[in-house]
């Protein structure tokens, strides 16, 4: 799962930007987009103005939440790859480590055996993009003393500022 406190730099936004623009015409995929595990939308490539990626985001957060349920009930750790066949798209949702979603619908331009082999290699890529980050923000804590800068703001403080 994603840290909370997650910070999403210019430069790891613009590698995953890039790595899903690579998958999504490599896999010559409808829309390729990335969520955290908590649903909200990090990054969105490819045909989306027909679709509500928010909610696409927050219902595939659901769906691995549930499917992981059903893996446990089964005895397994989790399943990492989900597929939905429709009658004109279909949904390939993978996870990357466990920090976030990788969602790729497709339609008749393309194979599952294509989107499957383009999405291990982005769900390595991505894998790296976030582990350096983590390893940034670890950095980044260790020279704050481990405390985030908003942890002194008060409620006076923010009263005031508003009020």
């Amino acid at each position: 799962m994603l840290n909370p406190g997650l910070v999403l730099f210019e430069e790891d936004s613009r590698l995953i930007d890039k790595e899903l623009q690579k998958l999504n015409q490599l896999a010559r995929a409808k829309v390729s987009f990335l969520v955290d595990k908590d649903g909200q939308l990090i990054a969105s490539i490819g045909e989306t103005g027909d679709i509500d990626t928010t909610s696409l985001a927050s219902l595939t957060a659901g769906n691995i939440a549930a499917t992981g349920g059903m893996a446990k009930l089964l005895g397994e750790k989790e399943f990492s790859i989900l597929f939905h066949e429709g009658e004109k798209d279909n949904i390939h949702i993978s996870l990357v480590g466990q920090r976030a979603i990788l969602v790729v619908v497709f339609d008749d331009r393309s194979s599952l055996g294509l989107i499957r082999l383009r999405v291990k290699r982005s769900v390595t890529a991505l894998t790296e993009v976030f582990d350096k980050l983590a390893e940034k923000m670890a950095k980044t804590d260790s020279q704050q003393g481990g405390s985030s800068p908003f942890t002194e703001i008060t409620e006076e403080d923010i009263e005031s500022l508003f009020g």
